[in-house]
């Protein structure tokens, strides 16, 4: 600007110096003009000529003003940015938001952000519009476009009051009462746990189980203690069992301690009611007792659902007293009591401390070990359950936000890495070496997912309650051979297999696993048409070792070598055959024989020297194709550059392919 007004200063000098000079030729001019008209007009008087000296004035003027006005266009600008300065622009932002989200908060393309991450440590190739952002980044974007970040999320969370529902206080000891002890039955397989509760509970809960295992927990009055079973075997030694329990600190009164042990037969019944006795007496010296008052406290030991009644429940109740029409919640499913059901099925009107139970009325299935609360209304349930899924969504945020900040760590450590590795070279040629790279990757990927599919069993699990399904779960868990064969979980869930489980078999190419469930003809014609597999088991074991086959029948094949004959090497010569010289062996075999069509190897010292197949086998000078014990021949192999040495061992075999086996053991 400043500029233009010298142009404009030195142009105007220019014409007024133009018209001085002109008016100077002018006066020139007007004085002999004047003196012909003085002379020919006495009487006229002479005019000045000073319109050029007015222009020139105009001219000063505009130059004024003009410098006036260039000095406020100046100015204004200046005063403009600072205003700018003074208020920033405020962007709403939280932890782990996009780069899309970012550049829509700061109404910018996603250019931006990428250009303003340049020259930092963070990966700008690996970083897309739907990447998630530390709050370093975050920061420092902000920072260079000049506004000024706000935490939105974050506050919002603060402010979000908790509305779980929880357990009360410990009651007055004065108000307790006694209840029944709560007992459970522990055991191997097999081991006669399911027979001693029939005998107990004078049912016959055995005889309709498969194998003799209990699948589902069965909850009753008869208070029970640890017992010796199977004590009517001649070969029974309780006094061994008793001493190996020592090792886990279980101490029997015989030994000095304080546990209880009660020889008992469950086939029989022998000695149950001594069995009895000793938990009731336990129970009394225990002197357990609870608060039969107030909101209802308690735990679910099962659940399933029930196509008539709907999702059921199996429940302790451990404080409180449970009636029809209370208003539940457990986990993130809650329930207005409709019905309650003992033991044997009859129908109660409430339910006392250690007093198992089944509720009706559940709108979602609760898992089994989760803990039941009364609330006072259907809305406080809601409020409940909302809370808890809230809860969890955060949980699972935060876990996915120490996810993303791995992730982020690892890709710094690999850039860090690039940049020694391409520091020195132009980013053009950087940018074709990693094409190259990527386009490899690429090519490589089909092979990969096939070798991935076949080193993989998705498996999806369906239970007829939630306390078996969880079972399963938990020997799956142990499961420590995925450097052999992958076990990948979809899904597992209560109830019959549905067409949703053989479609997701579909689509992930799995097997179905289905314990003490149904499977209509429908579904399993479906299943059959699309190649899903669907294997039903009644006993857990037995499905396991059903996973441990499929598991097996996804690993290659072990190769074994079977020893067909050995020859020893008595001499050696060689034999010409045009222009070429072969070594030849004569041998004598020692043991088996030697098949021409078969696989050989020559053994020196111990070691194996060569691998192969034979081009000739001779007796005497006949070729023939197998050499029996005890016999002579001549041999030579299909590599002509190995020497023989006297002493050395021929090797006939064959290779048989067996199948693998995992190395998985679940411990059963």
């Amino acid at each position: 600007m400043n500029q233009q007004l010298l142009k404009l200063e030195n142009l105007l000098r220019c014409h007024t110096v133009c018209r001085q000079l002109h008016s100077l030729g002018h006066r020139r001019t007007s004085a002999r003009w004047q003196r012909v008209f003085a002379s020919a007009s006495p009487g006229r008087p002479a005019q000045q000529c000073t319109g050029p000296w007015h222009t020139d004035s105009l001219f000063g003027a505009a130059l004024s003003q003009h410098r006036l006005l260039v000095t406020k266009k100046e100015v204004r600008p200046r005063k403009s940015q600072l205003s700018s300065t003074k208020s920033k622009k405020e962007v709403e932002v939280w932890i782990g938001m996009t780069v899309e989200e970012l550049a829509r908060a700061m109404e910018k393309d996603t250019d931006f952000i990428y250009e303003a991450l340049l020259n930092t440590t963070m990966d700008i190739d690996s970083l897309e519009a739907d990447s998630h952002l530390d709050e370093v980044w975050i920061k420092e974007v902000i920072k260079k476009a000049g506004m000024k970040l706000k935490w939105s999320k974050l506050k919002e969370d603060k402010v979000r009051e908790n509305k779980d529902a929880v357990r009360r206080p410990q009651a007055d000891p004065a108000l307790l009462t006694p209840r029944s002890p709560v007992v459970t039955i522990m055991g191997h397989v097999d081991h006669g746990k399911t027979t001693l509760l029939d005998k107990l509970r004078k049912t016959q809960v055995a005889a309709m189980e498969a194998g003799g295992i209990t699948q589902h927990i069965g909850a009753f009055l008869v208070p029970i203690v640890l017992a010796i079973n199977k004590c009517d075997k001649a070969e029974a030694d309780p006094e061994k069992v008793k001493k190996e329990l020592l090792a886990y600190d279980v101490v029997c009164e015989d030994y000095g301690g304080d546990v209880q042990a009660v020889h008992v037969s469950a086939l029989t019944g022998d000695n149950l009611m001594a069995l009895a006795e000793a938990t009731i007496t336990l129970a009394e010296i225990l002197e357990l007792k609870a608060d039969p008052t107030g909101p209802v406290e308690g735990t679910v030991i099962e659940s399933f659902t029930d196509k008539g009644r709907g999702p059921v429940t199996t429940a302790i109740i451990q404080r409180g007293t449970l009636r029809k029409g209370s208003i539940l919640v457990a986990g993130k499913s809650w329930a207005k009591v409709r019905l309650m059901f003992d033991e044997n099925g009859k129908p109660v009107n409430e339910a006392y401390p250690s007093m198992p139970v089944g509720i009706i009325g559940w709108r979602d299935l609760p898992s089994a070990g989760d803990e039941i609360l009364e609330v006072e209304s259907e809305a406080r349930a809601h409020e409940v359950i909302d809370w808890r899924k809230y809860e969890q969504e955060q949980k699972k945020i935060k876990e996915a936000l120490e996810t993303v900040e791995e992730k982020r760590k690892e890709h710094q450590e690999a850039h860090r890495k690039d940049r020694e590795k391409y520091g020195n070279l132009h980013w053009k040629e950087r940018s074709f070496i990693k094409y190259q790279e990527r386009k490899k990757q690429k090519l490589l990927r089909p092979k990969e997912k096939v070798e991935r599919d076949s080193n993989m069993l998705p498996i999806i699990i369906k239970g007829d309650v939630d306390g078996s399904v969880e079972t399963i779960l938990n020997i799956v868990d142990t499961y420590d051979a995925s450097h052999e064969c992958e076990l990948e979980l979809v899904h597992f869930g209560v109830g019959d297999i549905s067409e949703n489980d053989v479609n997701l078999a579909e689509a992930f190419h799995g097997v179905i696993y289905g314990f003490n469930v149904n499977t209509s003809k429908v579904i399993q014609e479906t299943a059959t048409k699309k190649g899903v597999k669907i294997k039903l088991h009644k006993i857990i074991y037995r499905l396991v070792e059903d996973l441990q086959e499929e598991l097996s029948s996804r690993l290659p094949c072990i190769v074994e070598e079977h020893t067909v004959g050995e020859a020893s090497i008595l001499a050696t010569f060689s034999i010409t055959e045009g222009k070429k010289k072969i070594p030849v062996a004569g041998c004598r075999v020692q043991k088996g024989q030697l098949e021409k069509q078969k696989k050989f190897k020559l053994i020196r010292n111990g070691g194996i020297i060569w691998k192969g197949s034979l081009t000739s086998l001779k007796h005497h000078k006949d070729d023939v194709s197998v050499i029996k014990t005890g016999m002579d021949c001549g041999l030579s192999l299909d590599e002509e550059m190995i020497e023989f040495k006297v002493g050395d061992t021929i090797v006939c075999y064959e290779e048989n392919e067996v199948p693998a086996k995992t190395s998985w053991d679940p411990g059963f």
